[in-house]
């Protein structure tokens, strides 16, 4: 193993980071690399130090800062423009996250559950109509979590594969920024449309509760109500979609796990976080900027240095977890970052939790024989996305 040059670095095994992150850690706290834009940044891989840097006030996500560490092509430049609020800082970002978290609170989430359940039924019924093999992220996981935060926002689900066609474009590092814009404008428009929509005629959903709130009172411009929609559909769908069918993969690989989950079904919150921890599909989503000194244990990132926590590694440091390579979902220790840390912590949490486990439990329950159909060795990875995935995982029953 030895220290890479270049970031980012692919995976070579669907559940667990790059080997070269702990030889990173090994060698010391900060790993000087460099991105796909030309830039240099800071690697960090302990967890302690993640943990740390991303609780720190001068931890800068304002996508505006000229050295913001971008690994997509036209990422800076998008997020610049239309300052989704994972891409600001305080005040902005809070202003921003107090009008969206008290939808995303556990027990507005729990009320979702029935729904969740419904969904997760129904397209497993149509799944399983079909002649095998199917593709899981498309015929499954696609569907579940386009119809789940659709319903949430109140955006209409008949074409799912409009969304998917979006976060395509959004979500890989190597669309241009043109690119994005247009994929960006095409959901806008739709938004845009749903906005006017519902404040003639309100719903109970997220857009009519911004709608009629915030925005009538002047709280946020339209175009920033566009943005925090947009970025709010996009992340909820695109974890989602990617955190199904690799989950499934891991419980079907491990079926010692699977197999305790069957007899004991309380199991499973436990389990969603370890496959969480396990899989970190959002490992490189903190781009950071510090604005100030950020002193760690052994090192300090200099101000105006480029930085980015890896969650990955973060979450594989055996510092922290024991045996981290080894998936278990009896593991103790439950302190994973798989959302992130600090005021940045993912606003979705309860919701992506709760789809997790019901998603995989009906999976499991309502296809006890599913199976790959092709080598496991030869599953197509999806690693030049913000979000880390499989292309494709085609399954039997």
């Amino acid at each position: 193993m030895s220290t890479p040059a270049d970031f980012p670095v692919p995976r070579t095994c669907p559940f667990t980071p790059p080997d070269s992150y702990d030889a990173m850690r090994a060698a010391g706290p900060l790993t000087r690399v460099t991105i796909p834009s030309g830039k240099r940044a800071w690697l960090l891989t302990r967890h302690t130090d993640v943990r740390a840097a991303l609780a720190d006030p001068a931890a800068s996500s304002d996508a505006r800062n000229p050295d913001f560490p971008a690994l997509g092509h036209g990422e800076q430049q998008v997020a610049a423009e239309l300052r989704p609020f994972i891409r600001m800082d305080p005040p902005d970002h809070t202003l921003v996250r107090r009008m969206l978290v008290g939808e995303f609170t556990l027990k507005r989430t729990r009320a979702l559950g029935p729904v969740i359940e419904q969904t997760c039924h129904e397209q497993l019924a149509r799944m399983l109509s079909l002649t095998p093999p199917v593709d899981l992220v498309t015929e499954y996981a696609n569907r579940v979590s386009t119809t789940v935060i659709c319903h949430l926002l109140g955006v209409p689900t008949e074409d799912l594969e409009f969304f998917r066609s979006i976060t395509t474009v959004t979500g890989a590092r190597s669309s241009t920024a043109e690119q994005v814009g247009a994929a960006l404008n095409d959901l806008f428009a739709l938004i845009n449309r749903l906005v006017d929509d519902k404040t003639a005629n309100p719903c109970d959903d997220l857009i009519s509760r911004l709608a009629l709130g915030p925005l009538e009172r002047g709280e946020i411009t339209r175009s920033s109500l566009l943005s925090q929609i947009g970025i709010t559909l996009n992340a909820g769908h695109e974890t989602s979609r990617n955190m199904i069918p690799l989950a499934a993969v891991a419980l079907l690989r491990h079926p010692d796990q699977l197999a305790k989950l069957r007899d004991d079904p309380g199991r499973w919150p436990a389990a969603v976080d370890e496959l969480l921890r396990y899989l970190s599909v959002a490992d490189t989503i903190t781009l950071r900027v510090a604005t100030a000194d950020i002193e760690l244990e052994g090192a300090t990132i200099p101000a105006g240095d480029a930085f980015i926590p890896l969650l990955g590694a973060a979450n594989h440091d055996p510092a922290a977890f024991a045996d981290p390579h080894v998936f278990d979902i009896d593991r103790p220790e439950r302190h994973h970052v798989a959302f992130g840390y600090g005021v940045h912590q993912c606003i979705g949490q309860n919701l992506g939790r709760l789809e997790l486990e019901i998603a995989l439990r009906v999976l499991t329950d309502g296809a006890p024989a599913l199976a790959l159909t092709e080598p496991f060795e030869e599953l197509p990875l999806k690693d030049t996305s913000a979000i880390f995935g499989l292309e494709q995982v085609r399954v039997s029953w």
